[in-house]
């Protein structure tokens, strides 16, 4: 009896020693199966890193980079003849929209800027000053201002000092002049174009205005040109 229990014994030893003698180790079993996935991933980016897609990426150069000895353009600055262009165009579309011009942009410059700066003075009557002005000591100021010439200081002598033109053959800078039927010229204002004229009306002051507004329009009387004016633009032109 004793016997066959030891029998019994030593054979349960030997098949628990055999169990694990072949039992697969988990450690190794993790390491057996990541070990192809390493092996895979390292593997795909030679193949990718090795696979040439163009002559560029065979000799090792970025395939945005050009070949040496290529010429690289560089973006250049400006011209000062580019940024005095671009100047004067800003310059000239801002006289138009604030004059209320359609400019061809070879417009007296001199002259829009001008009255441009007049523009929004008061009227006030016998006076010529940026503190206010009538119509005449306004023509007079920016006439002396842009051409250098002094003018007669009333609407009526200055009439009598211009080359009367057309109105159909207006010119910017002419000046326009307004009397109410047979009565004395009373107004002057200085003609840009399109229709349109700079003056101190005494209901509003420096302002643009058009001749075919019913009330200049009816009370137009005729257009005169300054002689010494016409020269001294055509002398800068």
């Amino acid at each position: 009896m004793k016997h066959t229990i030891l029998y019994c014994l030593a054979a349960g030893s030997l098949a628990l020693s055999f169990f694990f003698e072949r039992s697969p180790d988990a450690s190794a079993t993790v390491r057996a199966t990541a070990a192809p996935a390493v092996a895979e991933a390292s593997l795909f980016p030679d193949m990718t890193m090795n696979e040439p897609t163009s002559e560029f990426l065979k000799a090792g150069t970025p395939a945005n980079t050009p070949p040496a000895g290529t010429p690289v353009e560089k973006p250049g600055a400006p011209t000062a003849a580019e940024l005095a262009a671009s100047r004067d165009s800003l310059t000239y579309h801002y006289y138009a929209q604030t004059l209320g011009l359609r400019l061809a942009f070879d417009e007296n410059k001199d002259l829009l800027r001008t009255v441009t700066d007049w523009i929004g003075t008061p009227y006030r009557y016998g006076n010529n000053s940026r503190h206010g002005t009538d119509c005449s000591g306004f023509v007079t100021r920016v006439f002396h201002e842009v051409y250098g010439i002094t003018l007669k200081r009333s609407s009526r002598s200055m009439f009598t000092a211009t080359k009367h033109v057309a109105k159909a053959e207006m010119k910017t800078g002419d000046l326009v002049f307004f009397r109410r039927g047979r009565g004395p010229i009373y107004h002057v204002g200085i003609y840009l174009k399109d229709g349109k004229f700079a003056h101190s009306a005494c209901n509003g002051g420096v302002m643009v205005s058009s001749l075919k507004q019913p009330y200049y329009h009816r009370n137009f009387y005729a257009a005169g040109r300054v002689q010494a004016a016409e020269e001294a633009t055509a002398a800068v032109e």
